[in-house]
C-alpha cells in the first residue's frame, strides 16, 4: 500500500519554519509563522490567561466527555463577545470547534450540504490555507481582487468581481486584519458589499482569526455585526489562537445566523455530525480558559489591556519599519506598508525576491512576500528594513548591509 503513495507537497510555511530552525547564522530573522512575539522574541502567556488557568487547576474539574458542540459556556460567550447584543445573538448558534481551521471546515461541510453547486469566493492572495479547506469540503473555489499593482486596496476591483456571485454562492472575507497582505477594505466598501450580497442572494462567509490586533477589538468587530444586522443568513469562523495566545489549545468557534432561531433548529445538529466524522469533539482547556476569562469581569478587563499592549506593540513595529524604508529611500514601499495593519504586511518581492532575502540575509518570510509584523523584535528593525531594500535594488544598500555589524 504505502508504496503506492506519491510525494506530497510539503506545507509552504512548516517548511520555511524548519528551514529556519537549521539555518546556523546567528542573524537569521523568523518571520514566517503567524505568531504574536514580545520584543525579546519570545511569544508569551497572557497573564489573564495564567490567572485562568490557576483557578481551573485549583477546582480540578472533571475530565469527562464535553460533547458533540464542546463547552456550551464558551459557545454563549463567544456569541455575546463577537455579535455584542442580543437582537443578533438571538437568531445566532455556535458550537466550539478545533481553533480556527476546525470552524472554518464545519461551515465548508455545512455549506456543501445546503448548497450544492455553490462556489465559494476566496480572496486573491487568500490566507495560505483557505482554498485546500474548502477543496477538502468538495467546494468549488473562485477569487476575487482585494488590491491593486501597487498594493493599495483595490475596492473597485472587488465590488465588481463580486457581482459575479450568484444566490446559491458563498464569499469568504476576512473580517480585519487581512491575511496575507494587511489590507482591509474601508467601511464604506463593506457596506457596499452588504448591499450587494443582499441583492444578489449570496452568503458571507466572515474568517475573524486577528480581531483586536488592527484597529482595536470593538472596531474590529464593526464589519462584521454590521454584516450580521443588513443580512438574513451568515457564517462566522473564530479563532482565539491570536488574541487569546492560545495557539497550540487550537480553541475556536463555528457561528452561523438565520433570519431567525426557529431557523437554526437543524444547523447544530448538522455541525455536530461533521465533528463526529472529523474529530468528535473540541478539546476542553482552552475553551475554559476563554469563558473563565469572559465571565469574570476583572480578567476580561485584564485580558483587554493585554491586548491593546499588543496592538500597541505591532503599530510601532510597521511604524518603525515604514519609517526605516522611508529613511532609506523606499517611500513608494513604505506608503504601501503604512496603509496595512493587523500581524502581517506584504513585500512587493514574489518568490524569487523572498528566496534572496532568505539565502542572502537570513530574513525568513513566506514566498508570496509575506511577513510577520508581530514577530520582529524592536532592535532589528532597522536590519530589516535595510535587507529588504536591498533586494528591492537600492545598490548604495546593499553596500551599507554588507558593511554593517552583525546585529546582536
Amino acid at each position: 500500500m504505502l508504496e503506492l503513495l506519491a510525494p506530497p507537497p510539503a506545507d509552504p510555511l512548516w517548511d520555511l519554519a524548519a528551514e529556519f530552525a537549521a539555518d546556523p547564522r546567528p542573524e537569521r530573522l523568523n518571520l514566517v509563522l503567524g505568531v504574536y512575539r514580545d520584543h525579546t522574541g519570545a511569544t508569551p502567556v497572557m497573564s489573564a490567561v495564567r490567572e485562568a488557568e490557576t483557578r481551573l487547576a485549583e477546582r480540578s474539574a472533571s475530565k469527562e466527555y464535553r460533547g458533540l458542540s464542546g463547552n456550551t459556556a464558551f459557545n454563549r460567550a463567544m456569541l455575546s463577545t463577537v455579535l455584542g447584543t442580543e437582537a443578533r445573538t438571538a437568531r445566532a448558534a455556535a458550537v466550539q470547534t478545533v481553533a480556527g481551521t476546525g470552524a472554518l471546515r464545519l461551515l465548508a461541510d455545512l455549506v456543501r450540504q445546503t448548497r450544492r453547486g455553490a462556489t465559494v469566493w476566496i480572496s486573491d492572495p487568500a490566507y495560505v490555507n483557505h482554498r485546500p479547506i474548502l477543496e477538502a469540503a468538495g467546494l468549488n473555489v473562485r477569487s476575487y481582487r482585494t488590491r491593486d499593482a501597487e498594493g493599495l486596496p483595490d475596492e473597485a476591483g472587488l465590488l465588481d468581481d463580486l457581482r459575479a456571485a450568484g444566490r446559491h454562492d458563498v464569499v469568504l472575507l476576512q473580517g480585519c486584519c487581512h491575511n496575507p497582505t494587511g489590507v482591509d477594505p474601508s467601511f464604506a466598501a463593506w457596506e457596499a458589499l452588504a448591499e450587494l450580497a443582499a441583492r444578489k442572494g449570496w452568503v458571507p462567509f466572515v474568517d475573524l482569526a486577528y480581531h483586536g490586533l488592527g484597529d482595536g477589538f470593538e472596531a474590529d468587530l464593526r464589519a462584521t455585526r454590521m454584516l450580521a444586522d443588513r443580512l438574513p443568513e451568515m457564517l462566522i469562523a473564530v479563532s482565539c489562537s491570536k488574541n487569546f495566545g492560545l495557539y497550540s489549545e487550537r480553541t475556536g468557534c463555528a457561528i452561523i445566523l438565520g433570519r431567525s432561531g426557529q431557523a437554526l433548529r437543524h444547523v447544530e445538529t448538522a455541525l455536530q455530525n461533521a465533528a463526529r466524522t472529523l474529530y468528535s469533539m473540541p478539546p476542553e482547556h482552552g475553551a475554559a480558559i476563554v469563558t473563565t476569562i469572559l465571565e469574570d469581569e476583572a480578567l476580561r478587563t485584564s485580558w483587554r489591556t493585554e491586548l491593546d499592549a499588543m496592538l500597541g506593540r505591532i503599530t510601532a513595529n510597521r511604524s518603525d519599519v515604514v519609517g526605516n524604508l522611508e529613511a532609506l529611500g523606499c517611500a513608494a514601499l513604505a506608503e504601501s506598508l503604512a496603509r496595512q495593519k493587523g500581524m502581517f504586511s506584504m513585500l512587493p518581492l514574489g518568490p524569487d525576491g523572498m528566496r534572496r532575502l532568505r539565502r542572502q540575509f537570513a530574513v525568513y518570510g513566506t514566498a508570496s512576500g509575506r511577513i510577520n509584523i508581530a514577530g520582529i523584535p524592536a532592535h532589528r528593525i532597522p536590519y530589516l528594513a535595510q535587507s529588504v531594500a536591498a533586494v528591492c535594488g537600492t545598490a548604495a544598500t546593499a553596500r551599507a548591509v554588507s558593511a554593517a555589524p552583525a546585529p546582536h
